[in-house]
């Protein structure tokens, strides 16, 4: 049985037809994730879904522990991770209500751990292409067949928050060639890869950030009501793609630590080792 990690509102996994539903709650070398982790079968896939922010949404973007809520998926037996986010559009024609599946980041935050090595071990994984072409695919094909207004492709701005953007940078950003913005997919992205699982954004288009003209600037009341009428939307999505997923993984998410350790294995720190064992373990 394949097993997929989505992170994303706390609503998500109030999904019909999810089955056998229990609550987890895990600790990782790296503290705490967000919340316990919800975990439950559907159509022969089991889903392990974790709140991003916690329940009752307590936790800021720079306050996320990234590498906890990675390494707890790895934990869980996740090999696919879906990203469901909000964003702000950048562009005219993707208007709030939209999905869209990025394959590109612009990385602007300053302030968030983003890999797991460091303390004596260093890896430098390929990040060119920081998405998994098969799952995000997948992502796209689902919204097509369930009528959702989705864009294939895009670059996801990720800015540090918790404000959202001055006028400036959001015409700033539309200048770079960004198509969304938003606060928590990159370290999601990059520790994914590192730890070779396949990630993909599901982002849903809320607002036209500040830069539109002819729109009221971001108000989170309004962010709040379409990305609610999005979660179904969503929820349809992932229920369609998951069961299509293949069963054995051949992009090169699943391998990309295979060359990127070049630190002398007998220089590890044992500690380092302990705590990086599920992610590099097969490698030393």
């Amino acid at each position: 049985m394949r097993t997929v990690g989505v992170i994303g509102g706390s609503g998500l996994y109030e999904m019909a037809g999810l089955q056998d539903v229990e609550r987890v709650a895990l600790r990782t070398p790296f503290g705490e994730p967000s919340d316990e982790y919800v975990c439950g079968t559907l159509a022969a896939t089991r889903l392990v879904f974790l709140p991003r922010h916690g329940r009752g949404h307590r936790i800021l973007p720079s306050e996320l522990n990234f590498r906890a809520n990675i390494h707890g998926m790895k934990q869980l037996g996740a090999e696919w991770v879906i990203g469901v986010a909000s964003v702000g559009s950048l562009r005219e024609d993707i208007a709030p209500g939209h999905l869209v599946v990025p394959n590109q980041l612009i990385d602007r935050t300053v302030r968030r751990p983003s890999t797991f090595f460091g303390n004596g071990v260093v890896a430098h994984v390929s990040f060119a292409d920081p998405f998994c072409p098969v799952l995000s695919a997948s992502l796209v094909a689902a919204a097509q067949r369930v009528g959702a207004n989705v864009h294939a492709g895009g670059t996801y701005i990720c800015m540090e928050g918790p404000q959202f953007s001055t006028r400036a940078e959001s015409v700033l950003y539309r200048q770079w060639g960004a198509d969304v913005i938003g606060m928590t997919n990159l370290q999601e992205a990059k520790l994914a890869r590192e730890a070779e699982l396949c990630f993909a954004t599901l982002a849903l288009a809320t607002d036209y950030d500040c830069w539109h003209e002819t729109h009221a600037d971001v108000v989170i009341g309004d962010i709040l009501r379409i990305l609610n009428e999005n979660v179904a939307m969503a929820q349809r999505v992932i229920a369609e793609s998951v069961p299509r997923l293949p069963a054995a993984r051949t992009c090169a998410c699943a391998r990309a630590l295979e060359h990127a350790i070049i630190t002398d294995r007998a220089r590890i720190p044992d500690a380092v080792k302990r705590d990086l064992a599920l992610i590099i373990g097969k490698y030393l």
